[in-house]
């Protein structure tokens, strides 16, 4: 249900809501949120409730430093592991400047104005999130450690793996706030997981994806375990990925879906840095099946793009080389921009390549582009891309390509 303003502030009343939180996320994808109290949502919706942006990743200086938070009324979500009497909802804000005008390091809102545009040009695209994640636990004075909840292989069964059960809370708690996993089950890795998502439209996707991590790391935090999210926790071991499925549709019914590949390929050593924010995200890339060249298959897990086996209204694309400490709404607004410029520009899809590129020889590596290989360089063709420097604000730029 899409939900109004006038709705939410009925069933806040209703449902006798204590508390909401207001929910947004740094330029780099770290949730964050405001508490008020219920009788103060009248106020959010009308005028915003302002902050001290000073004090979040890339929002700027304490120079101007106020900052207004307006919740999407569309996102209204019941928090189910909060007491039942005196209950706690979420809603995702946009984030506007005094004057009202939309700020420009809001991703979200930049995720919405790209989709829109896309739209303009008669193109819906579609998302689907697969991220992994590991669960250590805890030593005695609660903080976490390296050692693995399990040993369990990928897709074990109990009494194996010891996660069958966390994932299974995850999934019902998921179901109560109105999110459909599509699947879940034990990863490669000791103690890996992962849980995958039906498609939707973009800013729901990356809503989700959001919510996702939330919800994980507050279920294993109830379990007496730590999730981790970053794309390299154990050295030898398979990193985590988040796997972005995305497709396209044409109001003119073409089949788009190859000029959306060819733009994605084409562009992706240029995105990467924003698919892939840390040091340690590149640690994960040439093994395990994550890509380390620029290339593309049908149904090989060894390439950055596959087209798993689908048809009609499943077809779709998977890219392989995001980890989840990308933001979600940075990652799908440039997927879209990058799909969109495949189409304008007639890209042609490069023959797929179906050899294992984990087995190959190097003169047969040769032919094939490199995504970067570490975090300077991966800022370093950012920084010199024109397609970026149209897709991404100027602050946004600078936060994640400083100097």
């Amino acid at each position: 249900m899409k939900y109004t303003a006038k709705d939410v502030l009925q069933y806040v009343q209703e449902e006798e809501v204590k508390f909401v939180r207001l929910a947004f996320c740094d330029v780099f994808g770290r949730q964050k949120n405001i508490s008020i109290v219920a009788s103060e949502l009248p106020r959010a919706f009308q005028y915003g409730i302002a902050f001290d942006a000073s004090a979040i990743a890339g929002f700027g200086d304490e120079t101007h430093s106020d900052l207004l938070l307006r919740p999407a009324p569309e996102t209204l979500m019941l928090l189910p592991w909060r007491p039942e009497h005196g209950q706690v909802v979420r809603m995702f804000c946009s984030i506007v400047h005094p004057d009202g005008s939309p700020f420009e390091c809001d991703t979200r809102t930049l995720l919405k104005e790209t989709a829109a545009r896309a739209g303009e040009r008669g193109f819906q695209f579609l998302f689907g999130a697969e991220q992994e994640f590991y669960l250590f636990k805890l030593d005695e004075r609660g903080e976490p450690t390296r050692e693995p909840y399990d040993r369990a292989g990928y897709m074990d069964v109990a009494p194996e793996d010891l996660g069958e059960n966390i994932r299974r809370e995850i999934c019902l708690t998921l179901e109560q706030m109105g999110i459909w996993p599509e699947s879940s089950h034990h990863e490669e890795g000791p103690g890996q997981n992962e849980i995958d998502f039906r498609y939707s439209d973009p800013i729901t996707a990356a809503d989700n994806a959001m919510t996702f991590q939330s919800i994980v790391r507050s279920v294993a935090q109830r379990n007496g375990l730590y999730a981790d999210f970053s794309p390299k926790p154990l050295e030898g071991k398979p990193g985590s990925g988040f796997h972005i499925n995305l497709s396209v549709q044409a109001r003119d019914g073409r089949d788009c879906l190859p000029q959306v590949i060819a733009g994605v390929l084409d562009k992706v050593g240029e995105m990467t840095v924003f698919l892939n924010p840390c040091e340690n995200s590149y640690a994960r890339f040439g093994s395990n099946k994550a890509p380390g060249y620029i290339s593309w298959s049908k149904e090989n897990r060894s390439q950055l793009v596959r087209v798993p086996a689908a048809v009609g209204e499943y077809r779709r694309a998977e890219l392989r080389s995001p980890d989840p400490t990308a933001n979600p709404y940075l990652a799908f607004a440039l997927l879209i921009q990058a799909g969109l410029y495949g189409i304008e520009h007639h890209l042609e899809l490069p023959q797929p390549v179906d050899l294992n590129l984990y087995q190959a020889d190097s003169e047969t590596l040769s032919r094939f582009r490199r995504l970067p290989q570490n975090l300077s360089s991966a800022r370093a063709e950012a920084a010199g891309s024109a397609f970026i420097r149209a897709c991404v604000p100027a602050a946004i730029r600078d936060s994640y390509c400083p100097g």
